[in-house]
């Protein structure tokens, strides 16, 4: 299974949703959402080297397998949790995701099926499935200010929390303590990182 890949940038003219890369004399086809070939091509050249964190797709009833890039592990993980959704696929995922994942997160948490009916292949019906199936999962993701490495296990969730809310999400460290504590207060019964994330994101609505 491919999980990165570090090379030689190759765009694809025929093709606006894929890149090719050269890894080692071999080159990969990957495939690319519209928010992160926008970002490639303002700030990268043929030639250019690059790496991609890649969600590997291969299924019995798609056995050839389809590799998926991204520039941020984290935007990776929101893309394996969006393809959890029935009827989603990596291929019709990589057409939805036109704009930034920090974008279509809040509309979930939201449950703002209306703004989600604005990407491309979601319709009312698959609008509402997906926030059925992911809200109160993308609320971290709908924090997302800037990316740095994925978090290490922890035993506390709140340390967790804490974690992703500074080296991931770019909050200062006093920031994120308030924001977890404020959480806290506010809904003591709080167990999981997942329920943690969605309080804080409730917060910074207000």
């Amino acid at each position: 299974m491919i999980s990165y890949l570090k090379g030689i940038l190759r765009l694809t003219l025929a093709h606006d949703d894929r890149l090719t890369l050269i890894v080692n004399g071999t080159g990969y086809d990957i495939l690319i959402p519209a928010y992160v070939m926008k970002m490639i091509k303002a700030n990268s050249s043929d030639g250019d080297e690059l790496e991609f964190y890649v969600s590997y797709n291969q299924t019995e009833r798609q056995p050839k397998p389809v590799l998926v890039g991204f520039q941020s592990p984290l935007d990776k993980e929101f893309f394996e949790l969006f393809i959890s959704v029935e009827d989603i696929g990596p291929s019709a995922a990589v057409k939805a995701l036109s704009k930034p994942v920090r974008e279509i997160a809040r509309w979930i948490e939201e449950r703002d099926a209306k703004a989600l009916r604005q990407l491309k292949g979601i319709g009312e019906r698959k609008a509402e499935k997906i926030i059925a199936t992911l809200k109160g999962k993308a609320a971290k993701y709908a924090l997302m200010q800037e990316v740095a490495a994925a978090p290490e296990v922890t035993e506390d969730f709140r340390k967790e929390v804490e974690y992703v809310l500074v080296n991931q999400l770019g909050h200062k460290h006093t920031e994120a303590a308030q924001m977890i504590e404020e959480a806290i207060k506010r809904n003591p019964r709080i167990s999981t990182s997942e329920e943690l994330f969605e309080e804080v994101y409730r917060g910074q609505k207000k």
